[in-house]
């Protein structure tokens, strides 16, 4: 059974970092793709970033560009985002997951809010 459990989220000023997990299993967690979601009230999931099987190759949309980090440790079964320089509009739930193909079941996520 796939299983993905984000933790690392909470509260912050604009301009704070956070640094968000996720571990993954059920998998081979080696051989996939892995992105980062974020979901805010009322709207749908959005990635944020993705990173190709071996962290050789991130992905960022544009709103995160040079603020947020993606890596990954095929050893531990782990996701990362680093997230600096945050912003309210940042605010969601994060979530971790694979390809879309894939149809596995969501984790619970990881709250952000990001407020002053």
């Amino acid at each position: 059974q796939v299983k993905f459990v984000e933790s690392g989220g909470g509260s912050t000023q604009p301009g704070g970092s956070l640094n968000l997990s996720c571990v993954a299993s059920g998998f081979a967690f080696s051989e996939y793709a892995m992105y980062w979601y974020r979901q805010a009230p009322g709207k749908k999931h959005d990635v944020v970033a993705i990173i190709d099987s071996t962290g050789d190759t991130p992905y960022y949309v544009d709103s995160v560009k040079g603020r947020f980090t993606i890596s990954r440790d095929n050893a531990k079964n782990t996701l990362y985002l680093q997230m600096s320089s945050l912003k309210p509009e940042d605010t969601a739930v994060y979530f971790c997951y694979g390809p879309p193909f894939t149809n596995w079941d969501w984790g619970q996520g990881t709250q952000v809010t990001v407020s002053s």
